[in-house]
């Protein structure tokens, strides 16, 4: 078991502010795990409760009775199986004295976040929990392609840190299969499993690409009002990210539809029939791949929040792959899955447009950063896993 610190202590400062913490993620990314570590480290007293097990759920069958004469830390796995508990956790957060700390786990995103807002607006703050991060294996290699396993495999711990490769193909297959007919269901998302697979798997060949709801809508045969509907989905499960497009306003045609990715990589794979390193290196959207694994790295290791993490193009070819704006600084990342990156005349054009600080040109391998040009670094990928 990979134990997930810089999460654990960041959960600790959370709940000494807060009484209320949520971690919202996909199912089986680590949340119920991570859980447990933090209520083996708490000093108190503590309670858990799933709220997908029967005999917890009859245990809240008065939730008030129960959650009231409760002390310490309040574990409620699944919330959004129970988001009746939510206006009951704004009463007991706002007790003197704070007796409860509360985390709750979720793994919706739209209406959990909605009924927990408008629930426990100033009570509440929210830990968002993605599949294992590089800088978490800078400890736990595995051999010398370690980099290109968790690229393969993704993130979701079994996946990754299954004995072997077949196994990690059969464990994300089932993901597959359960969310689409037991998960989403779950949350009273009623649509046929083989519909949405099949715009998942759309989506995956999308991967990478500006969004036309309007071309899958056509491939599909609805409108595309519901290809948009099935993409919040998606995305509100975690199963997928939009990545917003930044206006430079400069007088060119800009790219105004965001960017579409499948979250996880070992779930992308899967859906794209991928088996093996050999198999993704000769596929058509290898390239597209590597830049959503290390877009996500970068925008997890700088911390960047929504608001802050765009891409930027132009229809006339210029572009650039990530650009996040934090404390009134503008850095730029191009992706190249190569080991020699070369300076080009769009990396040159967007650093001038943009105005950036610093651009980033992240390629494949291990080593230290070395410069390009004035202003541009290269940065190998594994470098990511340093502290």
């Amino acid at each position: 078991m990979i134990l997930r610190t810089r999460h654990l202590e960041l959960l600790k400062r959370q709940l000494a502010n807060f009484p209320v913490v949520a971690i919202l993620g996909a199912r089986q990314v680590g949340k119920t795990t991570l859980a447990r570590q933090l209520e083996k480290d708490w000093p108190g007293s503590k309670h858990y409760f799933d709220l997908e097990d029967s005999n917890d759920q009859a245990r809240l069958s008065d939730p008030s009775f129960v959650l009231r004469e409760l002390k310490g830390l309040v574990v409620l796995d699944e919330i959004q199986l129970r988001q009746d508990i939510l206006p009951l956790l704004r009463v007991l957060a706002d007790r003197a004295g704070i007796p409860a700390r509360f985390l709750i786990l979720g793994s919706a995103a739209p209406e959990l976040l909605k009924h927990t807002s408008e629930s426990l607006a100033g009570r509440v703050v929210f830990h968002e929990l993605d599949g294992l991060a590089l800088s978490e294996l800078s400890h736990n290699p595995y051999g010398p392609d370690w980099l290109d396993t968790r690229w393969l495999r993704g993130g979701f711990p079994r996946a990754l840190l299954a004995a072997d490769l077949n196994i990690s193909r059969e464990w994300r297959e089932a993901f597959i299969r359960t969310y689409l007919e037991r998960d989403l269901p779950q949350l009273g998302i009623n649509l046929p499993a083989l519909t949405l697979r099949r715009f998942w798997t759309m989506l995956a060949h999308y991967h990478g690409q500006t969004w036309n709801g309007s071309e899958l809508g056509r491939a599909l045969g609805v409108s595309d009002k519901t290809v948009s509907r099935y993409l919040d989905i998606l995305e509100g499960t975690f199963m997928a990210f939009r990545l917003p497009p930044w206006y430079a306003n400069v007088g060119k045609r800009e790219v105004k539809a965001p960017k579409v990715y499948v979250a996880d990589t070992g779930l992308l794979h899967s859906l794209l029939g991928i088996g093996d390193r050999e198999n993704l290196l000769a596929h058509p959207k290898c390239g597209a791949s590597w830049e959503g694994f290390i877009l996500r790295e970068i925008i997890r290791r700088t911390g960047a929040k929504r608001g802050e993490a765009f891409f930027w193009g132009v229809h006339s070819g210029a572009e650039l792959d990530l650009l996040i704006l934090q404390d009134g600084r503008r850095m730029g990342f191009e992706i190249k899955l190569t080991h020699s990156p070369q300076v080009t005349a769009s990396m040159r054009t967007a650093k001038e447009t943009l105005r950036l600080n610093h651009l980033y040109v992240m390629c494949h391998g291990e080593g230290e950063p070395w410069p390009l040009a004035e202003g541009i670094t290269a940065i190998p990928a594994a470098y990511l896993a340093t502290e």
